[in-house]
Formats: structure tokens, sequence, C-alpha cells
């Protein structure tokens, strides 16, 4: 199956519209197959009594600084028609689900720290579309089956992609935890499940489409220098690239092997051992290990190693000198 790439540009567009379409053109560029923005009002998302954590200072102001101004909305979406891409933007109030809702979008993205919301889960689950859910911070697998259940109480045939997150910005790869994975997959065996990365670099996303991952969503940057929360851990475009590029690598590994050789194997078959005269044997003498020895190559005509103890004991039809590649008009 192949992997369903977001590239996250999240706030990273600074207020800027230019920036934004410069964003746009990069994951289009890398072949990712949607664009992903984020919105969000400061006075909806944080109360204005909201204490300073993580390192960050007056939250609500911060947030008044990336929000991204509504009105691009349509022009942003009709840009990404244009040029090949799904857009898509994470809904962080009711105004937004409905904003993005009327525009057309195909699906719906679920924050982590959103996801433990039944108010705000079950609004957007009542759009009836596709939703893409983060379960990030403040979630294990019970509260991923209830988050599940608030979907079903508004959606009866919903299509949910639960995302395995961990919400700290960066995340150390000993948090990253990767085995949910497999875990959430076990639980809830008719859910997708893809990965929300927020690591440095792109190491970890091909390791978990490896594990099984059906989606995996990437925070980028046009450069890390920028100013603003987002931009530090964020790959930058050549990044990007390689990493949509490792991940189509791990997808065409995950293959079983369905015969002896791969078509790619077939050209080295003769590198294989083959049973070998050890010495001179002449004819009607019996076959053993004192006289029969592998070696390389293995030929259409010749006996593969694998056979040889079936060859000890059996009698030589001609005399055959040292060194012989051993076939079976010689038995």
């Amino acid at each position: 199956m192949k992997t369903f790439i977001v590239a996250e540009a999240g706030a990273n567009h600074n207020q800027n519209y230019e920036q934004a379409l410069a964003l746009v053109d990069v994951a289009v560029s890398a072949k990712a197959d949607a664009v992903k923005f984020q919105t969000y009002s400061s006075d909806t998302l944080y109360s204005k009594n909201t204490p300073d954590f993580a390192g960050y200072k007056n939250i609500p102001k911060l947030i008044k600084d990336i929000e991204l101004p509504r009105v691009w909305h349509r022009d942003l979406k009709l840009y990404c028609d244009d040029n090949g891409i799904e857009f898509m933007s994470t809904p962080f109030d009711e105004r937004a689900v409905d904003e993005l809702y009327d525009l057309g979008i195909k699906r719906f993205k679920i924050a982590g720290f959103e996801a433990t919301d039944p108010r705000f889960v079950k609004y957007v689950a009542s759009t009836g579309l596709p939703l893409i859910i983060s379960a990030g911070i403040g979630t294990n697998l019970k509260m991923i089956e209830s988050i599940i259940s608030w979907v079903d109480d508004v959606n009866p045939k919903p299509d949910i992609t639960i995302m395995h997150c961990n919400n700290a910005y960066p995340t150390p790869f000993e948090d990253i935890s990767l085995l949910q994975i497999n875990a959430i997959q076990e639980r809830f065996p008719k859910i997708n499940v893809g990965l929300s990365d927020h690591t440095k670099g792109i190491l970890v996303p091909p390791l978990a489409v490896s594990l099984g991952a059906k989606c995996i969503e990437k925070h980028y940057t046009l450069s890390r220098t920028l100013p603003g929360p987002d931009h530090p851990f964020a790959i930058e475009p050549d990044e990007l690239r390689q990493l949509i590029e490792n991940i189509k690598i791990t997808e065409k590994t995950l293959t079983l092997k369905d015969s002896n050789f791969t078509m790619s194997e077939l050209g080295f078959k003769k590198a294989m051992r083959s049973v070998i005269a050890k010495r001179d044997i002449k004819k009607g003498e019996v076959f053993t290990i004192e006289n029969l020895t592998t070696k390389r190559p293995c030929l259409e005509t010749s006996i593969p190693a694998y056979e040889f103890y079936e060859v000890i004991g059996k009698v030589a039809s001609q005399n055959i000198a040292e060194d012989d590649i051993i076939t079976r008009q010689m038995l």
C-alpha cells in the first residue's frame, strides 16, 4: 500500500502569503501527497490566562503572531489544486471546521492536543469526512478506543487513520516509541495507522513505514533559520525530498520472496556452489567425502551443493578428472 505523505507546513508561513506558496511549491517538488497548514485563532485556542510553559512565553500573543490568515484558505486550495497536491489545514475551532468543509477539503486532521477533547472530536467527525487523528500526548490504547468511540457516536461508518505521535517539539529519539504503531494496529485491525513525527531529521518516518505506518506527517520549512516556534525542529526542502524518496525505497523493500531467486539474483546463480571432484575418480568408483568436495560455480548441468550428501554412495559412470564439475550423467 502506498504511504500517504503529508508535508506539514503548519505555521511556517510566518503570515507571509508568498512564503506559504513557496512551501506548497516545495511539497509539490518533493512529491508529497498533501500539504497541510493549521487554522486557529489565539482567542479560541488558549485562554488569556494561560501561563508560560515549555520555554514559551506570552502564549496568546505567540499564537496571534503565527495565525494563518483565513482569507488565504480559498486561494491556497486553488493553488494546490492547480499544482496537483491536496490542500489540508488542521482546524482548531468549530468555525475553522465549517470554513474548511465548505471549501471542499477531502479530509480533516485532528491534532494531538485536541484529540482527547470529545466535544471537538465529535464536531469534526460529524462532517462525515475521513479523519486523520494524532494519538499523542495523554493517549494510550484505552484513550484511542475512546477517541474511536466518540467518532462512532456521530459517524457510523468512519474512515479513520490513527497517527502515533509524541507531542514534544522536538521529540527525543528514545521517546518516539515506534512499536506503538504495531500495538495500535493489533488492537484496532480495521483502522489505518500512521506516524506524526516530530523527531529531528529524516530517519524515523521510513522506519515507521517498515513497521506498517500507512500515513506519515512531517513538519518542514524553507529554512530552520527563520523566526518562529516551529522552524527549528522542521526539516528543510532537500531533506523533505530525501525523506519522501527514502519512504518510497522502504515501500519497495516490503515484499515477501516468492521463489528461490529474485530477478536481480538470476545473473549471479553461477556464484553458488556445486559438487566438484576433489581428486581423479575412476569409472565404477564410489563417491565419498574423500573424493568429492564443493566449490563454485553452479551451472545448469551441475549438481548443486545442497545435494552433496545425496551423491555420496553413488557410483561414477565415467572417469572424472580432479576439479571437474559433477553432472548427473556422471552418476
